[in-house]
């Protein structure tokens, strides 16, 4: 909590209390000669009544609020915390019988010196007993004080816990394919060097988009899907099938935003385990934008006692899991499913921020 804030909160804390003061002099007061006749005993009176309120109140505030509350109420120690908060309190009750046995000596107050024991004890009794209202209210007070800094540390924590793991999401999605398509590349430039310089344009853009676009938090979905398709071309370079990807879009994509990376990770899955398969549709990819609402599916088949695809990396379906949740709390639903010969994602995003 700001430094000012916690500033006002005392000066607001001691201004309701000197309401409380002032209301209780006023009702001392009425009915009394100091009402009709104000003089100099009104000014002692005063004087007393702030010395047997404001004194030990103050006392009491700041000792439970600066000393008891870290050294016993912040370590939990409740029994030792009781014992100290008694003593405090009636140590700051003899304080508070000092300051009108020293009014007293110079006939401001009341004669507590020359009352007797009992009545001097009673009244320090009294004194005590404000000490440790006030003094209750400054561990409440210092405990509201450390209660909100601790939420707000948690808060802080949370967002910087959801930046650290976004930023390592991000990182873990390089292009795994990124060796073999410069490999690709150099063998085709001997054979065919206009293709092969269209598919290096392809790969520099697919870079630029990884080290630039991804780093925004929210993008066009055209150029998210922009880049599927230079990938998937790239991807071709490898087969000779000509129909060995098929992918659409329904709906029109325009003007509608969505986080960078957020579908790319299911289509580099979807050529990792499929990379053995040589047949025609082994990658169906499907796009569908209605109003607020994304579909999006992808579908490869796969050859079940491979166990070795041909592509190391890629990311994790619990880490992309992970990502989404981050990205569209409670605003997602992603099923996965497989059978011997295909895998199957289907994922549906409310674009719509509440």
């Amino acid at each position: 909590m700001k430094k000012s804030v916690i500033i006002l909160l005392h000066l607001g804390y001691w201004f309701l209390y000197g309401c409380l003061l002032l209301l209780i002099l006023m009702c001392l007061v009425i009915g009394t000669d100091l009402q009709t006749q104000p003089n100099l005993a009104e000014y002692r009176f005063g004087l007393m009544f702030l010395g047997f309120a404001v004194v030990p109140a103050v006392a009491g505030f700041y000792v439970f609020y600066g000393f008891l509350f870290s050294r016993f109420l912040s370590r939990k120690k409740i029994q030792s915390l009781v014992l100290a908060a008694l003593v405090s309190a009636f140590l700051c009750g003899i304080l508070g019988a000092m300051n009108l046995a020293l009014l007293s000596a110079f006939r401001i107050g009341p004669g507590i010196t020359t009352d007797g024991f009992l009545s001097a004890l009673q009244i320090t009794f009294l004194i005590s007993i404000i000490a440790l209202l006030n003094g209750g209210m400054g561990l409440l007070v210092r405990g509201f004080i450390r209660w909100y800094d601790e939420l707000k540390l948690k808060e802080d924590l949370a967002r910087k816990n959801f930046e650290t793991e976004l930023a390592l999401v991000k990182s873990q999605l390089d292009p795994h394919f990124l060796f073999n398509t410069i490999s690709n590349i150099d063998v085709l430039i001997a054979k065919d060097s206009e293709r092969a310089s269209a598919y290096l344009q392809k790969l520099s853009e697919i870079m630029r988009y990884m080290l630039y676009e991804s780093k925004s938090e929210q993008i066009p979905l055209l150029e998210e899907w922009a880049y599927i398709e230079k990938y998937i071309a790239l991807q071709k370079i490898r087969t000779s099938i000509g129909n060995y990807v098929d992918h659409s879009v329904e709906g029109n994509l325009a003007n509608v935003r969505i986080a960078p990376m957020t579908l790319i990770p299911f289509v580099e899955n979807a050529f990792k385990h499929a990379g053995r398969v040589k047949s025609a549709d082994a990658i169906r990819i499907r796009l569908a934008v209605n109003g607020s609402s994304l579909v999006f599916v992808c579908e490869n088949k796969y050859l079940p006692n491979d166990t070795s695809p041909t592509e190391p990396g890629g990311l994790g379906n619990e880490l992309i899991e992970k990502r989404l949740a981050l990205l569209y709390p409670e605003r997602h639903q992603l099923a996965v499913q497989k059978n011997d010969e295909l895998y199957r994602v289907h994922l549906a995003i409310d674009l719509h921020e509440n």
